[in-house]
């Protein structure tokens, strides 16, 4: 049986339009690596998706990030050779026909897109002792992949593409971005106009892996235990929203 939400619920609900924009910029959210146009990204934009990787959750409100706007390109160049190196290096992990494929892929747009953005991490911003960060000392970290994600959501509701360039060691962005030890290098970005979006990510429709289904990654109460009647009407919720989704019906449009 369906539940409906109560008017109390229903005020902290956003319209049916905002959450359609919002799921479609989840669905729609891509790696782009190889459609990036040189138009320039005007300030304006540029403010407003920084403004919401600045305003993702974050340990102990540290807010540890930093962010690196790039647009030099001799600093493009130096970063794109690290690339080639770590993309060289990887290509010999793969065998036979997965090594073949790795090489035909595009995996970055470092040079082709107009703003690259370095998001880093100051581990010691607010000192040693940070709320949140007392068991599990590497949330400072995960909070700054939190901003990656905001970044790349708000980007792509602005209709720009971003790319996740993770084929380059960190001494590299260290020394081409002139980092100081102390700040790790979280992601570095290709953000910028697109020629288009794929409709699914290029590594699904290239082969390299399919999708999880994703009642297959749930478990109830206990690692394994997938078939719990418990979870069975969640599971078929799932499903359904899911084959909704892919007729470009997104999750939620029907609350109100």
């Amino acid at each position: 049986m369906e539940n409906h939400p109560t008017a109390h619920q229903r005020k902290h609900h956003l319209t049916t339009a905002d959450r359609v924009g919002l799921y479609k910029t989840i669905f729609g959210r891509r790696d782009v690596r190889g459609q990036f146009k040189p138009d320039p990204v005007p300030d304006r934009v540029l403010s407003r998706i920084l403004l919401a990787a600045h305003h993702a959750p974050s340990v102990g409100f540290m807010q540890p990030w930093d962010f690196v706007v790039v647009t030099d390109p001799a600093v493009k160049g130096a970063v794109h050779a690290g690339f080639l190196q770590a993309h060289a290096e990887a290509a010999e992990m793969f065998q036979g026909d997965r090594r073949a494929t790795y090489r035909t892929l595009k995996l970055e747009g470092i040079l082709e897109a107009p703003v690259n953005l370095c998001v880093t991490c100051d581990r010691d911003r607010t000192g040693p002792v940070v709320i949140g960060r007392t068991a599990e000392p590497d949330m400072d970290l995960y909070s700054s992949v939190c901003a990656v994600q905001n970044l790349w959501l708000a980007a792509r509701a602005e209709g720009l593409g971003v790319g996740w360039v993770s084929i380059i060691r960190r001494e590299v962005l260290q020394a081409a971005l002139g980092l100081p030890e102390r700040i790790v290098p979280i992601a570095y970005l290709c953000l910028g106009h697109v020629t288009h979006f794929h409709e699914r990510p290029e590594l699904e429709t290239a082969g390299w892996l399919p999708r999880l289904p994703l009642d297959d990654l749930i478990h109830a109460n206990r690692w394994g235990d997938k078939t719990n009647p418990a979870c069975a009407p969640l599971k078929t919720t799932i499903r359904q929203d899911l084959a909704s989704a892919e007729q470009g019906i997104f999750p939620g449009t029907a609350m109100e």
